[in-house]
Formats: structure tokens, sequence, C-alpha cells
């Protein structure tokens, strides 16, 4: 005879779905033992308890009409509260809202609708900020909108000078330059929207000779509207904690900040060989491969500034570091 614990273990392993004949070589006994004691089982007699009765009971009724016949607006709990304490309701809000809760029609959320470009006709451009204070950090993010393909380059301001330099480069690295550019509504894009109509802004001059220069048509994402450069929105939250995070952690470890030498020495590589090398969640593909589609149609890129001058392609000048230069190789080294 088995003891009461052993009785239970033999249920509990039929519970799980295991037949008579691995529980009896589990328990070590005969398969008729496990039928027996299977056959035997207490059937499980639970009866369902009866709701406790509540101060609101008597008024459910009436809150289930004033919330139909509302629909599609909605009633508050207060004001359903004091409509039924004139009917003689001595209870809390609590339960008003509770009960209501239930009686609430479920909105479905609203659609995402993505919105695809064609290759080479959009670039989405916007500043994320990575630190504030006396030594800010910032990055200018740039994501093609066909191939998902990013550039990122940082700096200490989000002037119209770092923007311009930032697009110049991320035209460099693209390999051409777009249709148009998609922007926030910053000041240094947009200096009065609608200025001259609807949809006839007063342009920043700098950015506008940048567009005239380089063959881009500046765009404004609706204002209140982060959806709209929903691209590279998406790709700041990647940005943060598949790079930034992990790069400051490191320097950290050796008692250094993260500084805009560092970030952009080390993005550079971290695009090369994990953003625009890895397969993208919503097309994919690998942004590096769509990339190539998009250089066969944009124009390419004008000569505006020397080789030399381009941040990502000249030597980092050592009075520029913060950290000795062999902190920089290490961290090369890290990422690779």
């Amino acid at each position: 005879m088995l003891t009461q614990e052993q009785a239970v273990e033999i249920r509990v392993l039929a519970r799980r779905g295991l037949g008579v004949r691995e529980i009896a070589r589990q328990m070590d006994c005969s398969r008729n033992t496990v039928r027996r004691y299977l056959r035997e089982a207490p059937a499980a007699k639970y009866k369902a308890r009866a709701p406790r009765p509540t101060k609101l009971d008597p008024f459910k009724t009436y809150l289930g009409d004033r919330i139909e016949a509302a629909s599609p607006d909605w009633i508050p709990a207060t004001v359903l509260l004091r409509e039924i304490q004139q009917q003689g309701y001595t209870g809390g809000i609590s339960q008003i809202k509770v009960h209501i809760a239930g009686l609430k029609p479920v909105t479905p959320a609203e659609p995402v609708v993505r919105f695809e470009t064609a290759p080479g006709q959009q670039m989405q451009a916007d500043f994320t900020i990575v630190r504030r204070g006396a030594d800010p950090l910032l990055a200018l993010v740039a994501t093609m909108g066909f191939s998902r393909a990013t550039f990122v380059q940082f700096s200490q301001t989000e002037d119209v000078q770092a923007l311009t330099l930032a697009l110049r480069a991320a035209f460099d690295y693209f390999g051409g330059v777009p249709e148009h550019v998609l922007f926030d509504n910053a000041k240094t894009v947009v200096l009065e929207r609608d200025a001259h109509g609807p949809g006839l802004h007063r342009w920043n001059p700098e950015l506008m000779n940048l567009a005239e220069a380089c063959g881009f048509k500046p765009r404004l994402c609706q204002p209140y509207r982060a959806k709209t450069k929903g691209k590279v929105e998406r790709f700041n939250r990647y940005l943060k904690g598949s790079f930034l995070v992990p790069l400051a952690a490191r320097l950290k470890a050796d008692g250094l900040m993260l500084d805009v030498a560092a970030a952009n020495l080390a993005v550079l590589r971290w695009l090369h060989e994990v953003a625009n090398a890895r397969v993208h969640a919503t097309t994919g593909a690998v942004p590096a491969v769509r990339l190539l589609e998009e250089q066969a149609v944009m124009l390419a890129p004008p000569k505006l500034i020397s080789p030399a001058q381009v941040p990502e392609r000249r030597a980092m000048p050592v009075e520029s570091l913060q950290h000795p230069l062999a902190v920089y190789d290490e961290l090369l080294e890290a990422l690779a």
C-alpha cells in the first residue's frame, strides 16, 4: 500500500500527461497499482462560491442602462455616483469604477499604417539627445526610407552648422542624395511653418543653401506626429540600447566618460558590422544590400568639402581627443 504522498504524486504525474507505464517506472510500483490509485482518485468537489451581495447590486441595472444610452460617449464614475446617491446608494465610488469598467466598450487600436517609399526617394533625419548638461552629447540620425540604411554622427550641439555638416557626411556615407529629406519642426530647419501659406514655410537659409547645392527637397513632418518619421524614431531607440549603453558601460568600467570622439570613432564600425548588416525586422532584408538599389537612382553627392574635412573619413586630430590614443585603440579592439 502506498502512502498518501505517493498516491498524490501518481495523480500529479498523470495530470502532467505521463502514461501508466512511465508513472509505474518512476514510482517503482506495478502498473495495476497505478491504475487502481488513479481510479480511486477522489473527484474534486468544488462549489462555486455565491457572490457576496454589495450595496451596488440594486443599482447595476440603472448603471448599465445609463452607460448604454450614452454610448459611444462615456459618463464618468463621479457623475454616476451622484445620480445613484440620490436614489439611496450609500456605498463608495470604488465599486462603481470596478463595475462600469467591465461595461466600457473596447476601442480597437488605431492600425499602424507604414508609409513605404521608393528607392532614393526619402531620407529621415533627426537629432536625438544622449546627454545634457555641461558636457552634452547629441547625435544626428539619418535613415533611408527604402533600405533603412542609417548613418549617425555625434556632436555637442544641434545647431544648423552641426546639422548641415552631418547631412553632408550622411550623403557621402550613403553614396548619394535622396529626392527629399524629412525633418522635425526644429528652428535649425524651419524658422516659421506655413509662413507664406499652407505648406509654404520659411526655411532656415543655411539648410536651404545645402539643399540647393546637394539637390534635395526639405520636407516637414506633421507637428506632434512623431510617427510621421517613425523610421528614424525607431532607430533612435535601437541606437541607444544596442550601441550607446554598452559603449558607455565599457568606458565607465575604465573610469572614462563617453565623448564625441569616442562615439564617432566607434559608431561607423558598428553601423557597418551590425546595424546596416542585420536583417531588418520590417523589410526582412539587409539595409546595406537594399542601399545598393537606392544608390543606383540617387544623385551623386557633390564635392562640397574636401575629403579631408569629412568627419568619418579623416584622421582624428590628437588635440580633439579627450582620452589617450591607446584608449581608442583598445575601444576598437573591444568592438571587433
